[in-house]
């Protein structure tokens, strides 16, 4: 806003004299209030204090990380939308919390550890050894200092040896494991009958007033939103291209940096017949396909054409092109086909291969050994991605001008003419919507909704391009009239009265039900087909129903002595009843097997839950005093 009113009035007296005025101010406020700011108070932690400094560089360090993880879509109302600035002292206070519960307990980090947990970070590793140049550029890049790096991996490190201790005797009991295992694998199996809605719209009857009535209660459902058109100007770095020179020594670093990516493992290129056989064939039905391949490969071995043959005889989708594969690399193919490939000379023909899908025979055709591809091998393509990143470094560069260079309130096809590029005006759209004409825009429409009319983004990259979007036109939400929308109104009523009316249905039927009425004669006169749903466990969806958590929980408290629930389930697709069939418990022998792997999920989650309570312990014994409230500031 305020650097809106200078770059409007940029020349005025008014402007002049609000610069001497901040002159001023930072004169005074940055000549003597350093150690002012520095005893700035946030909170007290149990007396430890949490300071301005050290509260806004973890509230900054916040913003980044969630400015780089939604990067475009980025706009600054999410930071209210996230609360970033009561999450940065929360974040805070649980860390002053964990280190005086670390102290009292007598656990520390020491120098050399994190020292030691540094040097063999992966990320600052060249060829497995820590690399100092690798370790200053990265941090740099991320606007961190050693010293903030430091700071951190000692708390990851406290923060993982308090965690130690506290699960030190909180292992998990062998029956804890049975118990959530059989939760998580015992199943049920269900019988069920529907109510479709849409079977009962036909007797579906309502006058004016009764729709009249809906739509009143119902209006905000017919809401017409918030649409609004942009303008906008499209740097397209594909137009810079002719204007990149590409030197020698540009070429030869990009290939020595990149050169491991030029590796080019083993490759065979290959022709084979496939004669389909069941993994589990019957002896006899594997004997006779066993047959009809080995009177192939005698035919090849006399000299008959394999392409010709493989036309012929293959059940591989290949045999149109005469069997076929191409060029292959080793984890392409199933195991017992790349060994008996890769051992084979070329125009070499194998004996017959089984693998699952049945028999082959494999003819290779070419061998290229793994080897480094060749600068020349490789400079057209080294070329074009030089050219294609020096080409958006040139957009990037003209766009950030463009905008820092823009005036206040101009219209964008003003402004892009001046420099010569044509601003576009997209149709009107809501939020839900992408921007019409602009691939990959998908997500933008909420960062634009932020904007008032004739307001401007900065320099957005989209789909390899970079744009400035201005809202040229608003067309506010509002409630229309019942006769704008009546059809649709019709249409939503009468399906809400069918889905009353089938849930009307299903109570009734489960009512019979529980009053004694056979289930499949009740069924049958009411003219139903009873569906079975298989057994399934508490996870993923019912077979035949769909997601139903709340049916879920229902079903598998049922039993033989109450098989059916108090009432039906009814979902967007329709009112159920259902019908407890039976219950499987847990292979054993399964949860045998997979018990270490299961385990460790289960201590894992036992472990979080337990040091979120211990947290939350921690913070309802402290004393934290905040002193400076940071709550819906900006």
């Amino acid at each position: 806003m305020v650097l809106s009113i200078m770059r409007k009035h940029a020349k005025s007296w008014l402007i002049k004299f609000l610069i001497g005025i901040i002159a001023v101010v930072f004169v005074f406020y940055f000549g003597y209030s350093f150690t002012t700011d520095q005893a700035l108070k946030i909170a007290y932690v149990n007396g430890v204090v949490i300071s301005g400094p050290e509260y806004e560089k973890t509230y900054q360090d916040m913003i980044s990380a969630y400015q780089s993880r939604y990067k475009d879509m980025w706009n600054e109302n999410m930071i209210k939308m996230l609360d970033l600035r009561t999450r940065a002292l929360d974040a805070l206070i649980d860390q002053r919390l964990i280190s005086q519960a670390a102290k009292r307990l007598g656990i520390e980090v020491t120098e050399s550890e994190c020292q030691k947990a540094i040097l063999s970070y992966p990320a600052f590793q060249i060829n497995g050894r820590f690399d100092m140049g690798r370790y200053q550029s990265l941090l740099s890049r991320n606007h961190m200092t050693p010293e903030d790096f430091e700071k951190s991996i000692s708390q990851e490190l406290l923060n993982a040896k308090l965690q130690q201790f506290l699960f030190a005797f909180l292992g998990v009991t062998d029956q804890e494991m049975l118990e959530y295992y059989t939760f998580v694998n015992e199943k049920i199996k269900l019988a069920f009958v529907e109510f479709n809605p849409q079977d009962f719209r036909k007797s579906v009857t309502f006058d004016e007033s009764a729709l009249k009535t809906y739509f009143e209660e119902h209006q905000e459902k017919y809401r017409i939103p918030k649409h609004i058109q942009v303008s906008y100007l499209c740097i397209d770095p594909a137009s810079f291209k002719d204007s990149v020179q590409v030197t020698e020594k540009e070429i030869q670093s990009f290939y020595d940096y990149n050169h491991a990516a030029y590796s080019q493992p083993k490759k065979v290129k290959a022709r084979h017949i496939l004669f389909e056989l069941a993994k589990d064939a019957a002896k006899e039905t594997d004997e006779k396909v066993r047959e009809t391949a080995e009177a192939v490969l005698a035919k090849i071995r006399k000299g008959e054409d394999f392409a010709g043959l493989a036309a012929a005889h293959s059940s591989c989708p290949s045999k149109s092109k005469g069997g076929d594969l191409g060029y292959f690399e080793k984890g392409q193919m199933t195991p017992a086909f790349e060994e008996v490939a890769f051992n084979l000379k070329e125009g070499e023909i194998s004996d017959l291969v089984r693998t699952p899908f049945g028999y082959h025979i494999i003819q290779v055709e070419d061998v290229k050994e793994a080897h480094i591809q060749s600068l020349e091998e490789v400079r057209e393509q080294i070329v074009d991605a030089l050219i294609t990143s020096a080409a958006s470094e040139l957009a990037h560069e003209k766009g950030l001008s463009i905008v820092d260079q823009m005036p206040y309130d101009i219209e964008l096809s003003v402004y892009g003419k001046q420099h010569d590029l044509d601003a576009k005006k997209s149709d009107f759209f809501s939020i839900a919507e992408p921007i019409p004409g602009v691939d990959g825009s998908e997500r933008m429409a909420g960062t634009l909704f932020a904007l008032g009319k004739n307001e401007t983004t900065g320099l957005i990259e989209l789909g390899g391009r970079f744009y400035i979007f201005q809202v040229a036109g608003v067309e506010e939400s509002y409630l229309p009239e019942l006769k704008d929308v009546a059809e649709k109104v019709k249409a939503d009523y009468t399906d809400h009265l069918a889905a009353q009316n089938a849930a009307a249905a299903a109570t009734s039927f489960l009512k019979e039900l529980k009053e004694g009425k056979p289930w499949e004669q009740l069924a049958k006169e009411k003219g139903l087909t009873p569906k079975e749903t298989g057994f399934f466990t508490r996870r993923g969806p019912i077979p035949e129903i769909g997601q139903a958590p709340e049916l879920i929980e229902t079903a598998f408290r049922l039993n033989a002595q109450e098989r059916f629930p108090n009432k039906p389930f009814v979902s967007e697709k329709g009112a159920f009843v259902i019908r407890w069939l039976g219950k499987e418990g847990i292979d054993e022998a399964a949860f045998i097997k997979e018990k270490e792997a299961f385990g460790e999920s289960v201590v894992q989650a036992k472990h979080q839950r337990i040091f979120e309570n211990w947290l939350e312990n921690l913070r309802k014994n402290a004393e934290i005093e905040i002193v400076t409230p940071v709550k819906g500031t900006s």
